[in-house]
């Protein structure tokens, strides 16, 4: 805030002002160095209000039930399209590749242009995972577990909440009034 510079005078960083202040002048000039440093000391404070405002929502926001449930959701997302990853590659695409015509099937398809080769085979190979990773993880996640969801749904019914003494006592005084 207010810094002490040598005997009878300060400087002023917070304001930008490098000049310094003398404390013999006169009262006036005191006044001013006094509403400056708590002008200063108030500008000071609202900036460190603001950044732990921003630390304060930041925790709300992580660590809420609703973002741990996304993080949980994209790590077994990941997972599971590795999963499907792995059987396009090492399972459906070899054998795509065996009924394909040529040696090494669609990985040999290419094109020489300047002696230079242009792989379209292996483009057309991710093109086919990509394809089939998104149809598996589509009836995993939008139709299995939109079923499970459903007969949750369905099973448990949501029960109707317990009353306590006073709430009883409150709706029987309720219905008795409006009888009257």
């Amino acid at each position: 805030m207010l810094r002490r510079v040598g005997a009878g005078s300060f400087e002023f960083p917070f304001l930008g002002q490098q000049g310094r202040l003398p404390l013999a002048k006169p009262l006036k000039r005191r006044i001013k160095t006094y509403n400056l440093l708590e002008q200063g000391n108030r500008i000071m404070k609202a900036a460190a209000d603001k950044a732990m405002s921003i630390v304060n929502e930041f925790k709300a926001f992580a660590f809420k039930g609703n973002v741990v449930d996304l993080a949980v959701g994209v790590i077994i997302g990941a997972a599971f399209g590795k999963i499907v990853d792995s059987l396009v590659k090492n399972v459906i695409m070899p054998f795509i590749g065996s009924l394909l015509p040529g040696e090494q099937g669609y990985l040999g398809w290419k094109f020489v242009i300047n002696g230079k080769d242009i792989p379209y085979g292996l483009f057309i190979g991710e093109v086919v995972n990509f394809l089939i990773v998104a149809t598996a993880l589509f009836f995993f996640i939008v139709k299995f577990l939109g079923w499970v969801m459903r007969t949750k749904a369905q099973e448990a019914p949501p029960a109707a909440p317990v009353l306590t003494k006073d709430q009883e006592l409150l709706t029987e005084i309720r219905d008795l009034l409006k009888h009257k």
